[in-house]
């Protein structure tokens, strides 16, 4: 009677029930659990993405039987050739370095999967792939075939079956805003007025050129996606662009200047996808803040949070505002989107983090963020081995094979933290919580479960910094200790009260757990796991 009581007044006073067994537990902690639970079955939440340029990524072993198709003034370089800054073409409406190939294929690309693996990639993203006039493939000829360059939609089957065999899955990237200027469609509709596919563009005196155009880019002309007909080929229709290429075993879509799409087009293209393959992924290249793009999108490539951490790293944002900032981003768009959103540190439109962030401490410092705080790491081809490259065109250099070595520090670190990741369920769909500091960047990454809590403090500054900081999470017991994740040697700190002092030299990087099970047999943890 005694214990039937005690738990009817814990359960009106909100505090703790009691079990048969006469252990406590909070009575959120099955709605919580749930909650962990399912984000760990959605691959979508915290997933490695690997991304990859298929021109650049492998040497392909068909070279000589596809030199014609690269005629003139297209060129085929040599994969040891570094890219640069070209010329503008006015005939083609297009730089020089756009045209300028280095043999790559979807073939090619299968052959090097075992690094992708071997990395612990969750899913392997293809910048566009569809037939396009550049090497780049973000100007459009037709979206339902694959470039002759590359391959066939039958290699994209067999692709997408051999990702999934390994584990993975497989994205590519949608570029449904605009069309290239070569592509027939657009070619007939600028020379007859009373084309049928006049009405997928927009034409007219008040646009530069005669046609409506991407950023004025002479190449990229807009598609008119207030269209019903353009919208049924895209992704409305049964046999549409979207839903065939997920039919064919695509897992989702990187939708290129989604921000261009707008919101409504966006729900609809999402709806579309989800309906025809449910779990698919829409990940929307938005620069804006995140918050009211969901959801429109299942994700958004995070550049508010990557600009967070590139400025966290270089000095240009203070420790105490950055986390503020990120804590607003949390509070305002909500952990479950943001675990499907992207967190790059360089990508195909940016200089490569190695050339961003030249002092290796800042680096480091970034790229512990890139895996530890909530959302979904992608990691651009080459990177992980350190590879270097500025402004369009350097960034998009092939990859340099020969620093795939065990000795390579950068590919060890890139390693060590993806192992981390992979160790730790907080880290990748656990909630973020800020820890009161000052001069450090601090926070925690939980769940459910105190034993998969992990905290993770960095110092930016070029100081060394001892600091006081409070843990504001009420499962980690006073006095137990905390173990160094990175430097398990180190000797473990002790929390006391919730309050931990820390000391980080310049640059210096912490990430720790809680010691569940410390030598000698006695954890307070015994009844709070």
């Amino acid at each position: 009677m005694k214990r039937m009581l005690a738990a009817t007044a814990a359960l009106l006073l909100g505090t703790s029930t009691v079990n048969a067994t006469g252990s406590e537990g909070n009575r959120y902690d099955a709605a919580l659990q749930g909650v962990f639970e399912a984000r760990e079955k959605d691959w979508r939440n915290g997933a490695l993405v690997y991304q990859v340029l298929v021109d650049r990524f492998a040497p392909s072993a068909r070279l000589e039987q596809k030199r014609h198709l690269y005629p003139a003034p297209k060129v085929l370089r040599r994969w040891d050739e570094r890219p640069q800054r070209g010329h503008y073409l006015q005939s083609a409406g297009l730089w020089s370095h756009e045209i300028e190939f280095w043999g790559g294929d979807l073939q090619s690309l299968a052959s090097r999967l075992d690094h992708v693996q071997q990395l612990g990639a969750d899913a392997l993203y293809l910048n566009p792939i569809h037939l396009a006039y550049t090497n780049h493939k973000y100007d459009a000829l037709d979206y339902r075939q694959v470039s002759p360059e590359f391959g066939t939609r039958e290699d994209v089957k067999a692709l997408a079956a051999d990702v999934h065999r390994r584990g993975m899955k497989l994205v590519l990237d949608g570029v449904f805003n605009h069309m290239g200027r070569h592509a027939p469609i657009f070619q007939q509709a600028l020379a007859d007025a009373k084309s049928p596919y006049r009405d997928w563009f927009y034409f007219g005196p008040q646009y530069q050129g005669g046609a409506r155009l991407w950023w004025l880019a002479e190449n990229l002309p807009e598609l008119n996606l207030e269209n019903p007909a353009v919208r049924e080929h895209l992704y409305a229709g049964r046999d549409s662009v979207v839903r065939s290429y997920l039919r064919d075993g695509i897992d989702g879509w990187r939708l290129d200047v989604a921000v261009d799409i707008g919101f409504g087009q966006l729900d609809a293209l999402t709806r579309a996808a989800h309906a025809e393959k449910p779990g698919s992924l829409v990940v929307g290249e938005i620069a804006n803040y995140p918050k009211e793009w969901f959801p429109a999108v299942d994700g958004v490539m995070n550049f508010t949070l990557r600009e967070i951490v590139l400025r966290l790293a270089d000095g240009r944002l203070a420790p105490a505002t950055a986390l503020r900032m990120v804590q607003r981003m949390v509070d305002e768009s909500g952990t479950e989107p943001l675990l499907k959103s992207w967190l790059m540190l360089d990508n195909h439109d940016t200089a490569r983090i190695a050339t961003t962030l030249p002092d290796e401490r800042q680096r480091r410092l970034a790229q512990l963020l890139q895996f530890t705080l909530p959302g979904a790491p992608n990691l651009y081809y080459g990177s992980e081995i350190g590879m270097t490259g500025g402004d369009d065109p350097e960034m998009r250099a092939p990859m340099r094979w020969d620093l795939v070595r065990d000795d390579n520090p950068t590919l060890a670190w890139t390693r060590q933290l993806i192992a981390l990741r992979k160790a730790q369920r907080a880290l990748r769909i656990g909630d973020f919580r800020p820890i009161t500091s000052t001069q450090l960047f601090g926070f925690e990454r939980h769940t459910d479960r105190a034993r998969d809590t992990v905290l993770v403090l960095v110092n930016p500054g070029p100081a060394p910094v001892s600091e006081t900081v409070l843990v504001a999470n009420s499962k980690l017991m006073n006095t137990m200790k905390l173990r160094n994740l990175l430097e398990p040697a180190r000797p473990p700190l002790p929390i006391m009260s919730s309050l931990l002092e820390v000391t980080l030299p310049p640059g210096g990087l912490l990430v720790l757990q809680p010691e569940i099970t410390p030598p000698g047999g006695y954890s307070a943890y015994k009844r709070v796991q």
